[in-house]
């Protein structure tokens, strides 16, 4: 019972924010008249003035595309540069090298494209420089190009007769001063306030309360278990004999970066790359409750206020809800059936009674390897749920140690489409695509003409809509059905067998999503791991961008028709039940066989039922 008024009351805050914060988005992106307009409207103007745009200058839709391909290009370049050069750049008080070539790309290709997948370990790999200056700059462009992407199609679905979809560098501007910097500052101060630290002095060296006693194997060094460490003379000992070789710690490095200010953008924007290499797991980047809440709740917060936007720039609010309740009651189920699975947790952890996976009062039960004790199941099992709904890909537990199932959902709300909220503008304009899939299948059971917000579908659009629909399960089956013949990819693998493939799969389809958590058995460093992760993150960010501004310059040239009795409602419950529908078949179709071999295959052999 605690455990369910836990997953109501995270949903019911995240829902109660977001109404509000999506009717201000939707003024904001407008140009209306907003209650920070008088601070931030000149900051605007003068941003206008000194890079010479009219933001009154439209933009049709393939100059659109040309504009925000060449900024993301554009970012891509010095953001790679500045990987390979932070040895020789400022602010790096850890004496940091550059990146090898293949892992700056990977990295930039990563933050760019709003996926923010991560093949090493920040706090041993990055500089000041880089994670402030670098990614953190991504953070909040990335996700600012997602939402202008979004407003242009929603240009087009209103306007009627036009060819402009407004204008790419004023809806960036827009996106990031009214959006991503006011809900970054006010979440980065509180979460400085709740002890995420905010440091520019670069990691500390401090004394461990109590030393402890290693020794030197193949893998490093290992905690010798059970020891007494004697610090003065050095002397290593276990039930009283000495160990030889064995070291005594006194102390630790502790990672000190400016966290809360990059924390915040990494949830808002849907990006989810940690300073730290076990990201909101840490305690130095989620150090309690309530910075978990206000964490896992900015996961969600702009894609769902997105949806209440989408109403009322179409002049419909009906329309916003509908989408709306699609992916909340997707997301809802999906949450439901990752709590479920990890409660139970499987044969091998209960171990024919040896041990209790039921819930007691003195402890949670279930699976709770890879969970962080002062989260538990419950707030993991929410927040595993939300950064695979939303392409953020920042976790607080370890996905890998999810159980079979457990593990299959969050690989499967990416396979989708990451439509299910999903990224900051990306997920919504992602479902626009799958609501006129589901407009023109309709049109055709009732025999005619499909219409979408009053405007005919012809087959320019279905083109472009199925290409928006499908993008995301090319890239992440070609590119992980690529991985899995070459030998090397075994060779990188912590697991054989089923587990194995879901290792492939889940990280081919946070590449292929953008999402950027991991499986993280598997060691992606090489080569060609780095390559063809970062080509399909290309691939899934700006094919389905480039389709969704085609639809936008398609439907804006469209006159409105009216609605006539026979006219689809694309508001009611019907319309989104086909929608949900259509979302899970074409999930199901393309990934069931690969699901198959993998985290299902895994579930019957520990079940015993393969």
């Amino acid at each position: 019972m605690g455990s369910t008024v836990q997953y109501v009351l995270y949903l019911a805050v995240l829902v109660a924010l977001a109404i509000p914060l999506g009717k201000y988005i939707s003024k904001a992106m407008g140009g209306e008249k907003v209650f920070l307009s008088k601070l931030v409207r000149p900051c605007e103007n003068v941003i206008y003035k000194a890079l010479r745009i009219d933001p009154a200058a439209e933009m049709g839709w393939k100059k659109y595309l040309l504009c925000a391909l060449a900024f993301n290009a554009f970012g891509l370049a010095v953001l790679f540069a500045v990987l390979m050069l932070q040895g020789v750049l400022p602010w790096n008080p850890q004496g940091f090298g550059g990146m090898s070539w293949h892992l700056a790309f990977n990295t930039a290709v990563s933050f760019v494209t709003n996926t923010n997948w991560q093949t090493y370990s920040g706090e041993v790999a990055l500089s000041n420089f880089s994670q402030a200056m670098g990614l953190t700059v991504q953070n909040f462009v990335s996700a600012a190009c997602g939402i202008a992407v979004l407003f242009a199609l929603v240009r087009g679905l209103v306007r009627a007769g036009g060819k402009g979809v407004g204008n790419f560098w004023a809806d960036l501007v827009r996106s990031v001063l009214y959006i991503m910097l006011p809900v970054c500052l006010v979440a980065s101060i509180a979460l400085a306030g709740l002890g995420v630290p905010q440091s520019l002095g670069g990691g500390k060296t401090v004394g461990l309360v109590e030393p402890i006693a290693v020794q030197q194997t193949a893998d490093g060094y290992e905690v010798i278990p059970g020891a007494q460490a004697d610090p003065e003379t050095g002397i290593v000992t276990v039930d009283g004999a000495a160990v030889p070789g064995a070291k005594v710690v006194t102390k630790q490095y502790v990672p000190l970066y400016p966290q809360a200010s990059q924390v915040a953008p990494k949830q808002a924007g849907t990006n989810g790359g940690g300073i730290l290499g076990t990201n909101s797991a840490h305690p130095f980047e989620n150090p309690n409750p309530w910075t978990n809440l206000i964490e896992m709740t900015l996961l969600l917060l702009i894609p769902v206020a997105l949806c209440f936007s989408f109403g009322r720039s179409v002049k419909s609010r009906k329309q916003g809800v509908a989408i709306f309740l699609a992916m909340f009651i997707l997301l809802a189920a999906a949450l439901g059936a990752v709590a479920v699975v990890e409660q139970a947790g499987t044969p091998q952890l209960a171990q024919d009674g040896g041990v209790t996976v039921s819930a007691t009062d003195g402890q949670p039960g279930g699976n709770m390897e890879g969970k962080e004790t002062r989260f538990g199941i419950a707030t993991s099992a929410t927040w595993a749920a939300y950064t695979t709904a939303a392409s953020n890909g920042s976790v607080n537990s370890m996905h890998d140690s999810y159980t079979p199932l457990g593990g299959m959902v969050p690989m499967l709300l990416m396979m989708l489409g990451e439509v299910v909220f999903g990224g900051v503008g990306c997920g919504l304009y992602g479902m626009i695509g799958f609501v006129i899939l589901t407009v023109f299948i309709a049109g055709l059971m009732v025999g005619r003409t499909p219409e979408y917000l009053g405007k005919k579908v012809g087959p320019r659009e279905m083109r472009m809509a199925v290409l928006l629909c499908l993008a995301t399960p090319i890239a992440i089956l070609v590119g992980s059905g690529v991985a899995t013949l070459l030998p090397a990819t075994a060779d990188a693998l912590g697991n054989g067998g089923a587990h194995g493939l879901s290792e492939v799969l889940y990280n081919y389809a946070s590449a292929g999503g953008n999402n950027g958590s991991a499986f993280a058995g598997m060691g992606c460093d090489t080569p060609f791991l780095n390559v063809s992760l970062g080509l399909v993150m290309l691939f899934a960010r700006f094919v389905p961008m480039a389709a969704t501004l085609a639809i936008a310059g398609s439907m804006v040239c469209k006159r409105k028709v009216a609605e006539g009795a026979g006219t689809l409602s694309t508001s009611n419950g019907m319309f989104v039940f086909l929608l949900i529908l259509i979302v899970l078949i074409i999930g199901a179709l393309s990934f069931f066989p690969a699901l198959s071999l993998g985290p299902i295959a895994e579930f019957t052999q520990m079940t015993g039922l393969g």
